[in-house]
């Protein structure tokens, strides 16, 4: 089940996501609209995943992921070849309202409900830590494909040739891999996510990750642009910042790896703290080429951190058997904060510069961080000592 998963997860951010970026000239030229209107759609895709979030999270708690995830795969293979077929942005925006709904059923936080539901303690990091690490790779390997699949046949005839490879890789692959709900039904998980909900540490989890993600989100979207500014020339600022998706693995792996002699939630901290910092020194020491990559990979080292940690501290504190409908509840704030921190960051950029906007990024990541120690500090005495 666990390469299962970690295929069509790669696979679902290659295609549902990541290769969105590849598509915005050509979709531009032929549609006559501008970069902005185009990114508005996958802002709009992202937006709808988290709004369907609490839907999905409650369906997977009491079905599981078989069914959902494989209608999942064959709704976002079916947007993507309306896609193929959009004339206007109007109906561009429509199927990537389709595609968010798709990707609230197939992407991580579905297969983080599957993979909780499934696995004990003992073996869900090394479970979640394989999904995602093979997962990471999603941009390195369909922004080349897709790229070349553009150039060779055209956008139109690309988004064709993705849908069909999606369908026929996800659609088994979910259908036969992945396992029905583990859980006994009769379980009150609404008296779970309403006892969770009416807790501090719920709203201190909701705060580190709601924070963090959108200074991730930021740092994803404006470093390459705020290294030109620094006076670095294009090919490398985009070079220095495709380390961010290699240093993500880095940084899932040296958290696995602690997670035997600290709390999660202190490596998380410390994680957050280090990107925190890496914010701070880019202004300071970016302009040189050293600087540069040494603020960045700092910052890259907790990039994909947040991914694991929250459902291995969600299922830590919470147990299993409301994991996804409480997964849910956090991922509607934390997705908006993805959605829309950019857009914020941008508008800062314009009238404060880009040092102001790491001092933000800076701030967020920090407050992520204490956060997670005041949340640590909450847990019940014998966890701490174990």
């Amino acid at each position: 089940m666990i390469g299962a998963l970690a295929i069509t997860q790669t696979a679902g951010y290659g295609i549902l996501y990541y290769a969105f970026s590849v598509f915005i000239p050509p979709m531009s030229r032929e549609l006559q609209a501008g970069v902005a209107q185009l990114t508005g759609a996958i802002t709009l895709s992202v937006l709808v995943s988290g709004l369907v979030a609490p839907l999905v999270g409650r369906w997977l708690d009491r079905h599981g992921g078989r069914g959902l995830m494989t209608a999942g795969s064959v709704l976002g293979a079916l947007a993507v070849l309306a896609w193929s077929q959009v004339r206007s942005v109007v109906q561009l925006y429509l199927v990537c309202g389709v595609l968010g709904v798709a990707s609230a059923m197939v992407l991580y936080e579905a297969a983080f409900a599957v993979i909780v539901a499934w696995f004990d303690a003992a073996r869900r990091a090394r479970a979640l830590l394989a999904v995602t690490v093979v997962a990471g790779f999603a941009s390195s390997i369909f922004l080349p494909l897709t790229g070349l699949l553009v150039e060779l046949y055209g956008w139109r005839q690309a988004l064709v040739i993705l849908s069909a490879g999606y369908a026929l890789t996800a659609v088994p692959l979910h259908g036969l891999a992945v396992r029905g709900r583990a859980a006994p039904a009769h379980v009150d998980r609404r008296e779970i996510v309403g006892a969770a909900l009416r807790e501090r540490p719920f709203w201190l989890l909701a705060a580190a990750f709601l924070t963090q993600t959108g200074a991730v989100a930021v740092m994803g979207v404006l470093l390459v642009t705020y290294l030109i500014t620094l006076g670095h020339p294009p090919v490398f600022a985009a070079g220095v910042a495709g380390l961010l998706g290699v240093l993500s693995v880095t940084g899932r792996l040296v958290t696995t790896g602690l997670q035997a002699r600290w709390p999660v939630s202190l490596i998380t901290a410390a994680m957050f703290g280090l990107q925190g910092l890496a914010a701070v020194l880019l202004p300071m020491v970016g302009r040189g080429a050293v600087g540069a990559v040494v603020a960045v990979v700092l910052f890259g080292l907790g990039f994909g951190v947040g991914t694991i940690a929250r459902p291995a501290l969600l299922a830590d504190r919470y147990g299993t058997a409301a994991y996804a409908s409480l997964s849910g509840a956090l991922a509607l704030p934390i997705t908006v904060a993805k959605a829309v921190a950019p857009l914020v960051a941008a508008g800062i950029a314009q009238v404060a510069g880009y040092p102001a906007v790491m001092g933000v990024v800076a701030a967020a990541c920090v407050l992520g961080a204490l956060s997670l120690v005041v949340y640590d500090r909450s847990r019940p005495a014998a966890a701490q000592g174990s």
